[in-house]
């Protein structure tokens, strides 16, 4: 097989997101990938997520790279990798938050090459033991700020999602960011600080494997997901995580005072208002 017949993909990051899209991708044919993670790249490369490392020579000869590393890191590893990309390649990011990536590579020469992604998926899982082919298939894909990324550029991320069956929708990086804290960041703070709780309480393990019921599985099982992971995010997305979480604390707060009250008809006529999440949810 020629050289110039193979498309070069670059992966920075080979955690579960990582290393999912290096599986997704060996889908497709006259593919070579090739991985950079400073703590996870040999057992990549056992598991045959990449097929080489990715040095920082090789950057220039990459037809594709993305960027899946923990949300703190994606600014300078962005603009190093746009520094020295070829004309037409493209280089996306797949974090949780967008809009400091958004203003950490404005008016960088090659910004048209770059695009702002986030693929919603995952799992409470971390690492490249974790990643799997099909996690990205049927679920959705956000970019920010297409407005920025070379109209050529675009199209070829876009097929990539389309190939890998994600759906895809545009949004504004800041918006996508305050809107995020709703939906995603403030059930991880949610199930963290739950399993904090139950810890706090209940100091005998046996009893919390004894009758914690699958209610309580699922509530909590966001808490074993990787704080290498989750603390750069919420520390990246502080002003809107805080302004979500004010929101949650005074609803907590009035359940707690109409408990305390024994205001069951109360009680009830919330509980019976909440329930409409669950038609929202049943459309996924």
């Amino acid at each position: 097989m020629k050289e110039n017949n193979i498309t070069k993909i670059g992966i920075v990051g080979l955690g579960l997101i990582g290393g999912s899209f290096g599986l997704a991708l060996q889908n497709g044919k006259n593919i070579r990938l090739y991985g950079q993670d400073k703590y996870h790249l040999d057992k990549a490369l056992e598991l045959g997520l990449v097929h080489e490392s990715l040095t920082d020579e090789l950057i220039s000869q990459m037809d594709i790279i993305i960027i899946a590393t923990p949300v703190d890191t994606i600014p300078q590893i962005a603009k190093n990798v746009l520094d020295n990309i070829k004309p037409v390649a493209l280089v996306f990011d797949t974090g949780s938050t967008k809009h400091k990536i958004a203003q950490a590579i404005a008016g960088h020469p090659n910004r048209g090459n770059f695009l702002l992604a986030h693929p919603i998926a995952g799992t409470e899982y971390s690492g490249p033991e974790a990643a799997f082919s099909s996690l990205f298939k049927g679920k959705m894909n956000m970019i920010c700020d297409t407005d920025q990324t070379r109209p050529d550029i675009l199209k070829k991320a876009q097929q990539i999602f389309d190939n890998m069956g994600m759906k895809t929708l545009e949004m504004d990086s800041e918006e996508h960011d305050k809107h995020i804290a709703y939906v995603s960041h403030l059930s991880h703070i949610s199930s963290f600080m739950l399993g904090k709780t139950v810890l706090d309480l209940e100091k005998d393990e046996q009893n919390i494997f004894t009758m914690a019921g699958s209610g309580f599985a699922s509530t909590v099982r966001l808490a074993k997901s990787s704080p290498d992971t989750w603390t750069p995010i919420f520390m990246e997305n502080k002003t809107p995580i805080l302004q979500a979480l004010e929101e949650y604390i005074d609803n907590l707060q009035a359940f707690k005072v109409m408990l305390y009250r024994e205001n069951r008809s109360k009680m009830k006529a919330l509980l019976q208002k909440i329930n409409h999440i669950g038609q929202i949810i049943n459309k996924l």
